[in-house]
């Protein structure tokens, strides 16, 4: 009888410790996804041709649906349970890894992106709700969490770096190291219980709207850049958007079951909190493409060598992160945002008027700011939209915050590749990302500062 009741005990404490690593390798895998390519680019053009274009869309072919997708995701798993949800995003994504690196061309390699973000955009969501219910005590719970943030962090920050070294064994294998990981973690799944499941109404007017909106405004954004924003295609994929975004806009103010209430951007504060995190992941993301494409095209850096050349920025990341609690406390949620985003400001400008023989280590340390001001954007965001929505809104929130960064990332590569696109030379089109981008920072930071005096 003791033995069982043992038994029985032991198997109580495995199963959430199942559920967090689940989780960690989920957010690891996509986490890493989301970087370890850009430094494989050049490399991928080499072998399959395509333009800058074409470079653009591998990475947002993942990117924007990974985005596009997420509320979606959320509302899949509570649909039909998180474990089960998670298996399918996983299997998802483990399908597109292998596509990607079996791609003979570029439109199968994109198209593999794109099934790489359905399945990102189904395990994100999941793996949080396979903490929630595997560990009902809040204090064990916010450990797990810190713990599965930690790994995102630990992805980002080794992304670059592992692509590197993976590109020299072949840009293919930035995709089939994937493959090991995704099984591991559908096999530790197996010993996580099964998920409880509850009516969760899809609003597939909603989604399908924003998907075109977001597809036709990207596709116009960077094919514009090549083919000319006059072209025919570039502005049907325009018109599509406002359509897109029309119906959007109706069916979550006419809908009975609308993916983001409209009534949640009345508060200042939650429409600034947006805006700032739209912009900072994109100009994350922007300053990661156009780097990678600076340090191996322009300036003849390998693939490896780009690599570490981006561990200052992501590894710095990765260690200071727990520092921003901290800030939290002493300085307050809109101080440290602030202060982020001109860390942002510091480094984006740095990087646009550092003459073009500086040395590429100076470079790379000219971006610290840019990875950590953003970093320390994103724990005081989060804390404050959370503070100005009803706590039965607190997840629909959490999701538009979510969408919001990944939409900043997907729509940053697009719009920093078209501004290269129709410069004469890189270093202007660089210039021109750069500080384009630090003036939308300042002018953001002086709203928020408006909304500290406000409060």
């Amino acid at each position: 009888m003791s033995e069982t009741r043992f038994t029985s005990r032991t198997t109580e404490a495995v199963r959430p410790r199942m559920s967090l690593a689940v989780a960690m390798l989920g957010f690891f895998v996509v986490a890493l996804d989301a970087q370890i390519v850009n430094v494989a680019l050049p490399h991928i053009r080499d072998e399959l041709g395509g333009g800058l274009s074409g470079l653009q869309w591998v990475v947002t072919g993942y990117t924007l649906m990974f985005s596009a997708l997420q509320l979606f995701g959320g509302t899949v798993s509570d649909r039909i349970g998180a474990r089960r949800a998670f298996d399918i995003g996983m299997v998802v994504f483990v399908i597109g890894s292998a596509a990607c690196g079996f791609a003979p061309g570029l439109a199968v390699l994109i198209a593999g992106r794109v099934v790489q973000g359905i399945g990102a955009a189904m395990i994100t969501p999941t793996s949080l709700a396979l903490i929630r219910e595997a560990y009902p005590d809040t204090v064990q719970r916010g450990r797990a969490i810190t713990y599965w943030a930690l790994g995102g962090s630990v992805a980002a920050a080794a992304g670059p770096v592992v692509g590197g070294v993976l590109t020299q064994f072949g840009w293919r294998w930035i995709f089939f190291v994937n493959l090991p990981v995704g099984v591991l973690a559908l096999i530790v799944l197996t010993r996580v219980t099964m998920s409880p499941r509850r009516a969760a109404p899809f609003d597939w007017t909603g989604q399908i709207a924003a998907i075109a909106a977001l597809g036709g405004l990207t596709f116009g954004i960077i094919e514009g850049g090549s083919l000319g924003y006059g072209a025919p295609q570039v502005l049907v994929a325009f018109a599509l958007t406002v359509m897109g975004g029309l119906v959007f806009l109706t069916a979550q103010a006419r809908g009975r079951h609308p993916m983001i209430p409209l009534d949640l951007f009345r508060s200042n504060t939650v429409s600034t909190g947006l805006g700032i995190a739209f912009v900072t992941m994109a100009a994350f993301y922007g300053v990661v493409f156009v780097q990678s494409l600076y340090f191996q095209e322009q300036r003849g850096a390998s693939a490896l060598v780009t690599g570490f050349l981006f561990l200052p920025m992501t590894g710095l990341v990765a260690l200071l992160n727990p520092f921003v609690a901290r800030a939290m406390e002493r300085l307050g949620r809109i101080v440290t945002t602030i202060g982020g985003m001109a860390l942002m400001v510091v480094g984006l400008f740095a990087l646009a008027l550092a003459p073009s023989g500086t040395p590429i280590i100076v470079r790379a340390l000219l971006m610290i700011p840019v990875g950590l001001g953003g970093s320390f954007t994103v724990p005081p965001l989060t804390a404050l939209i959370m503070d100005h929505v009803p706590a039965e809104r607190a997840g629909t929130a959490s999701g538009a915050l979510n969408t919001a960064r990944q939409m900043g990332g997907s729509l940053g590569i697009a719009v920093f590749g078209a501004v290269l696109a129709v410069q004469p030379a890189f270093q202007t089109g660089l210039r021109m990302d750069y500080m384009g981008t630090g003036v939308v920072l300042l002018l953001l930071a002086s709203t928020t500062l408006r909304l500290r005096k406000a409060g």
